[in-house]
């Protein structure tokens, strides 16, 4: 881990126990006396703490110092992404955390499946565990909206990611784009989008909506 995420980082002494404190004394084998870096991910600051008590079950850390420190992509990059099954969602997170994605707003497509249901308090955990480990400074900020035309109202600038003649590359003013689910978007809902704002890939072959979410991040941001 690049840093340990705690709320609590930014006072003055926090008490760690659990999962972190199995992490730094069982899988560590920290000592007292020990720093230890933390980031609370509500700013830019890392928070360096002195290990000065230990007991069987949590321990005490005083902080010794603060550094503002950004670890971001240097292109910011906001999906659109229709809802799909929720544990292809999670495994794909991880993923484009560490790309730099900044921001994902979820919607019920007309292919959607109105029975998925959103855990965000799950999907923000998976991302805390991510940035630990890659060291970005934030974690990706989740929205969830009702509809393709709450989204086209909200974001009138987004592109939106289809088969096109338009390709993704030429496109450098995309900070938007919207990523529909497994079989794409409905004729009706095709109608809705212009030429102009519509964006693809060189390659005839048929994406996942993960594979597409993953390789427009990679393309737009690394």
């Amino acid at each position: 881990m690049q840093f340990v995420y705690s709320s609590e980082a930014s006072l003055e002494t926090i008490k760690v126990e659990g999962d972190i404190y199995k992490y730094l004394f069982k899988a560590r084998r920290e000592k007292i006396g020990s720093t230890v870096f933390f980031r609370n991910l509500k700013n830019n600051f890392i928070y360096s703490y002195e290990i000065f008590d230990i007991s069987k079950k949590d321990a005490n850390l005083r902080l010794i110092k603060k550094e503002e420190k950004i670890v971001e992509a240097n292109n910011k990059l906001h999906i659109i992404w229709a809802i799909v099954d929720p544990k292809t969602i999670e495994k794909q997170l991880p993923y484009l955390n560490e790309i730099g994605v900044d921001k994902i707003t979820f919607f019920y497509a007309d292919y959607s499946q109105k029975n998925f249901k959103l855990n965000i308090e799950k999907f923000e955990k998976i991302l805390i565990n991510s940035s630990q480990q890659c060291g970005r400074s934030s974690i990706i900020k989740l929205e969830i909206i009702a509809s393709l035309d709450e989204v086209l109202t909200s974001y009138k600038d987004s592109f939106v990611f289809n088969f096109s003649n338009n390709h993704i590359n030429d496109k450098k003013d995309i900070k938007s784009i919207i990523v529909g689910c497994e079989g794409g978007f409905s004729p009706k809902e095709l109608e809705k989008f212009t030429e102009e704002k519509t964006v693809g890939i060189n390659s005839n072959l048929i994406l996942r909506s993960e594979t597409a979410v993953t390789t427009i991040a990679a393309k737009l941001i690394v």
